[in-house]
C-alpha cells in the first residue's frame, strides 16, 4: 500500500488522552502490556499452524527487549502472527478494539481453541497504548504470518497516525517506543530485568534481552509451577517457590495446590506459614495473595480472593475468570471472585481439620501463632463460624494442652449441660481464679478464653454442637447439680446478716451493684460477677482501651460466708462491738478487684488502709 495518515476522531482523541494520562496508576505497567500482546501474538501464530494442517510449519516463539541508549528508543518484538496493514488500522487505530477478543470469538467453534484461547490476554484493547506513557512517539513494525509484505504504523498519540510500507524479515511484530526524558530509566538492564520478573516471569514465551554483541539474555523463568500436575513438584520445590512468593523464611504448615474446573476456572498455589507473618496485625488486614491472569501478575493488594481471618495466606490465584477493568489493575465486582473466595475457604478449612486430625502437635504450634486471626473468622464470617469453631483450638482449667470443643463436650462431667468458660487476659492468672474455685472443687472443667476476638464472636455465637455457652463471671451460675458430689465441700452454714450485707454496700457505695453470699467460693474472701447481661472484666479492659473515659457498670460483690475473716467480721458486725469495718469492708473490695487483675481504685488509700490494719492487729 501506499503511505497513509490518519487522524484520530476528536472523541478518539480525548478518549487516548485518558488511555495515556489517567487509566494506569503506575507507568511501569507499559512493558507488562506489551509483553501480554506479544505473548497473544504468539499463540494466535500457533493456533493458526494447528487449524492449517501444516505440521512443517512450526517455530519457536519468543519475545525480545533491546534497547538503544543513543536514540533513546526500547524495543519489544516478537514472532508471532503479525499485523496485515488493515488490521493496524482496524485495531492499533481504533481505541479498544481488541484483536484477542475478536480471535477468541472467531474460532469458538473450533475444536482447537481451548488450549491456545487458554493463554490469551488482552481482550480490553487500550494496553498496547500504554506505552504512550513513556514514549513521545511509538512505531509498529509488522509482518503478518502468510505474508509477503509489511507495514510500518507510527503515532504521538495526539493527532493521528500514519501507516506505512516497510520491510521486515521475518514474521511478527516489533514496537519502538521512543521514550521521554523523563523515561530514561528504561533504557537499564536491571530496571527491565525488574519488571519482566515482577510481571511476566511466567509467561509461557521466553522472553530474552539483547545486549552487546547480540548477546541475549533471558530474563523470566518460563515457567510457572503452578501449571505442572502437583505430582510432578517435589517439596524442595513448592518451599523454594513459597520462600520467593511469600518473602519469608519458615517450613509452610501445609501446601495447597489445586485446580478447579466448572463455572468458574482458577489454579491456585497456596501455602499457610507456620509462624505468623511480621505484618500479621498490620490495621488494613489486607490479604497478600498474588493474581494472575493466564500466567500474567496482576496484583498482590485485592481483598476479595479470601476474607481477612485468612490473609496470612501466602501464594498466587491464576484464572482467566475474572473481570478486570481495562487497565488490569482493579478488579470489578464478579460472581468468579466470590465463588473462588468460598472455595478456598472451603478447601483451607479442610487442611485445617486434616492437620489437627493427623498432626496435632504441629496444628497446635501452628494454632498458637495463627489462631487469633483465625478466631477472626468467628466473628465476621457467620457461614462458616460452625466450621472454624470445630477446628479451633482452647485452653481449659482441667488440660495441659489445647482442646477443641468437641473434646471439651466429650469431657462433660456429670449432669453438665452447657459450655463454662472464664474470659480473661492471661490463662496463669485464670487459672488461680477465684470464679473457678468450685468448677475445680467439683472437677467441672472451664474454658479459659485468653484472646480479645473471644469476647466478640461470644456476642454472635451462642451455642456449638446444640450446647449453649455460659460465662462463669456473669449473673449467678448454679451448678449445685453438676459435678462430683463427693468432691463438693461441706456447705456453709454460715448465713451473712442483713447487717452485714447493709454495712458493706453502704461502705462501697456506687462501686457495687450490691452484695451477696458467693455459692461457688471455696477460699477466697470475695469475687466481682457482673450482671447477666454485663460485659465480662476482660471486654471491660478492651473497651478502656479503645476509650480511657470509658466506665463500666458497678459489679455485684459475692462474699465467701464461709472464710474466717467474713465469719468474724459478721460476728462483730452482728453484736455491734467493732468499728473498723469500714476499712475491712473496702479491702474485702480491693481484693475482688486485685483478684479480678484490675486496678485498685485509689492505690495510694489502699496503701494506708493495710498499714493501718495491720499496725492495730499488732498492738493487740
Amino acid at each position: 500500500m501506499s503511505d497513509k495518515t490518519f487522524s484520530f476522531e476528536a472523541d478518539t482523541g480525548k478518549i487516548l488522552g485518558i488511555v495515556i494520562n489517567s487509566l494506569y496508576s503506575q507507568k511501569e505497567i507499559f512493558l507488562r502490556e506489551l509483553i501480554s500482546n506479544a505473548s497473544d501474538a504468539i499463540n494466535k501464530r500457533k493456533f493458526d499452524i494447528i487449524t492449517s494442517g501444516n505440521a512443517a510449519d512450526t517455530f519457536e516463539g519468543k519475545i525480545n527487549i533491546a534497547v538503544d541508549k543513543k536514540n533513546k528508543t526500547i524495543t519489544v518484538s516478537d514472532n508471532g502472527i503479525g499485523l496485515s496493514s488493515d488490521e493496524m488500522v482496524e485495531t492499533l487505530g481504533t481505541i479498544a478494539s481488541s484483536g484477542t477478543k475478536a480471535f477468541i470469538e472467531s474460532t469458538k467453534t473450533s475444536e482447537n481453541t481451548k488450549e491456545v484461547n487458554d493463554q490469551l490476554i488482552g481482550q480490553f484493547g487500550v494496553g498496547f497504548y500504554s506505552a504512550f506513557m513513556v514514549a513521545e512517539k511509538v512505531e509498529v513494525l509488522s509482518k503478518k504470518h502468510g505474508e509477503k509484505s509489511a507495514s510500518q504504523w507510527a503515532s504521538d498519540g495526539q493527532s493521528g497516525y500514519s501507516i506505512t510500507d516497510a520491510e521486515r524479515a521475518e514474521t511478527g511484530t516489533s514496537i519502538i517506543l521512543y521514550l521521554r526524558k523523563e523515561a530514561k530509566e528504561y533504557l537499564e538492564q536491571e530496571r527491565i530485568t525488574h519488571l519482566v520478573k515482577k510481571y511476566s516471569d511466567h509467561i509461557a514465551q521466553p522472553i530474552f534481552f539483547e545486549g552487546k554483541k547480540d548477546e541475549a539474555e533471558q530474563l523470566n523463568t518460563s515457567a510457572a509451577l503452578w501449571t505442572r500436575p502437583a505430582k510432578d513438584i517435589s517439596k524442595d520445590e513448592y518451599n523454594s517457590f513459597y520462600h520467593g512468593v511469600a518473602s519469608a523464611y519458615d517450613t509452610p504448615f501445609a501446601t495447597l495446590h489445586n485446580k478447579t474446573e466448572g463455572s468458574v476456572e482458577f489454579t491456585n498455589l497456596l501455602f499457610v506459614p507456620s509462624i505468623a507473618p511480621f505484618d500479621l496485625y498490620d490495621p488494613e488486614r489486607k490479604s497478600k495473595l498474588h493474581l494472575y491472569v493466564n500466567r500474567v501478575f496482576i496484583t498482590d493488594d485485592y481483598e476479595g480472593l479470601v476474607p481477612k481471618w485468612l490473609r496470612f495466606l501466602r501464594g498466587i490465584i491464576d484464572t482467566p475468570d475474572v473481570d478486570l477493568n481495562v487497565s488490569r489493575e482493579m478488579l470489578q465486582q464478579n460472581p468468579a471472585v466470590a465463588k473462588i473466595n468460598k472455595a478456598l475457604v472451603k478447601r483451607v478449612l479442610g487442611e485445617f481439620k486434616k492437620g489437627l486430625e493427623k498432626r496435632r502437635d504441629e496444628y497446635a504450634t501452628f494454632w498458637n501463632g495463627l489462631g487469633k486471626v483465625i478466631k477472626e473468622g468467628l466473628y465476621e464470617d457467620q457461614a462458616n463460624s460452625e466450621k472454624i469453631l470445630g477446628v479451633c483450638l482452647f485452653q481449659s482449667s482441667k488440660n495441659e494442652k489445647l482442646v477443641t470443643l468437641q473434646e471439651y463436650l466429650d469431657g462433660f462431667t456429670k449432669n453438665q449441660k452447657v459450655i463454662y468458660y472464664l474470659s480473661s487476659d492471661d490463662a496463669d492468672r485464670a487459672r488461680r481464679s477465684p470464679h473457678l474455685e468450685s468448677f475445680q472443687a467439683k472437677g467441672i472443667d472451664v474454658l479459659l478464653l485468653t484472646d480479645p476476638i473471644d469476647d466478640f464472636w461470644l456476642s454472635n455465637i451462642k451455642q456449638f454442637s446444640g450446647k449453649d455457652f455460659q460465662s462463669i463471671t456473669r449473673g449467678e451460675v448454679d451448678i449445685s447439680d453438676v459435678g462430683d458430689s463427693s468432691a463438693e465441700s461441706e456447705v456453709s452454714e454460715e448465713v451473712l446478716s442483713d447487717k452485714f450485707m447493709a454495712k458493706v454496700k453502704h461502705v462501697l457505695e456506687s462501686n457495687v451493684a450490691s452484695v451477696r453470699s458467693s455459692s461457688t467460693l471455696e477460699t477466697s474472701v470475695a469475687r466481682l460477677v457482673a450482671d447477666e447481661n454485663g460485659m465480662d472484666a476482660q471486654m471491660e479492659r478492651m473497651m478502656r482501651m479503645q476509650n480511657p473515659d470509658f466506665k463500666g457498670m458497678p459489679k455485684v460483690l459475692e462474699v465467701n460466708a464461709k472464710h474466717p475473716l467474713i465469719k468474724s467480721l459478721n460476728a462483730k458486725l452482728e453484736t455491734g462491738e467493732f468499728d473498723g469495718s469500714d476499712d475491712y469492708a473496702k479491702l474485702i473490695f480491693d481484693s475482688a478487684l486485685v483478684a479480678e487483675g484490675e486496678v485498685i481504685i485509689d492505690p495510694r488509700e489502699f496503701t494506708q488502709r493495710l498499714t493501718d490494719i495491720m499496725q492495730k492487729a499488732l498492738e493487740k
